[in-house]
C-alpha cells in the first residue's frame, strides 16, 4: 500500500528560506525514498512549474518516479512530452530534509509564490503543496468553499468518492 500525505500545517520561514516540514510529511518522505535509511536525509522533488502555478508541489521519490515513467511513455519529440519534461524536469528542484526536519527554499521559489514569514503546507495524497497562507485562502480554499456551497446542505461529500 502506498504511503500518502495527510494533514496541513503553518510553519515559520526564516530569512535564509529555512522552513520545517510537518513531521507526518517527513515520515512519508522517508518511507517513499528508496535510498533513505536511518540517519540519512529523505529526498524529494519540488515542482515549481510555470507562471500560472501559485504554489510549490512536492513529490515523494516514489511519486516522482511514477511521473517519470508516464513522461517516458509519451512519444519522444511530442508537444505533450516536451511540456511535461519542461515542467517536471526543468521547473523542479531535487532537495532533501536536513537533520533538523527543515528544507531550504531558494529565494526565487519564495519570490515566485510570495512567501515571506510563513508557509502553509497541505497534503494532497502522494504529494503535498507549499503555499503563501493568504494565497491559499484566496484561491484554493475559496474554490473549495464555492464548490461545497453549490451542493445541497445535506449532501455527503463522501459520495464524490463514487463519481467517475
Amino acid at each position: 500500500m502506498a504511503q500518502v500525505f495527510r494533514g496541513d500545517g503553518l510553519h515559520k520561514v526564516d530569512a535564509k528560506g529555512r522552513v520545517s516540514i510537518p513531521a507526518l510529511f517527513r515520515r512519508v518522505l522517508e518511507a517513499t525514498d528508496p535510498d533513505w535509511t536511518e540517519g540519512l536525509a529523505a529526498n524529494f522533488v519540488i515542482v515549481f512549474g510555470d507562471h500560472r502555478r501559485k504554489y510549490l508541489e512536492c513529490y515523494s521519490m516514489e511519486a516522482i518516479s511514477e511521473v517519470d515513467d508516464i513522461i517516458k511513455s509519451k512519444p519522444r519529440g511530442s508537444n505533450g512530452r516536451k511540456v511535461l519534461e519542461n515542467m517536471y524536469y526543468g521547473q523542479s528542484l531535487p532537495t532533501s530534509v536536513d537533520d533538523t526536519g527543515r528544507i531550504v527554499l531558494p529565494a526565487r521559489l519564495r519570490q515566485k509564490i510570495g512567501l515571506d514569514g510563513e508557509a502553509y503546507f497541505i497534503a494532497s495524497g502522494d504529494t503535498f503543496q507549499i503555499w503563501n497562507p493568504a494565497t491559499y485562502q484566496e484561491i484554493e480554499a475559496a474554490k473549495n468553499a464555492e464548490f461545497l456551497d453549490g451542493l445541497p446542505d445535506d449532501y455527503d461529500v463522501a459520495a464524490l468518492l463514487d463519481e467517475e
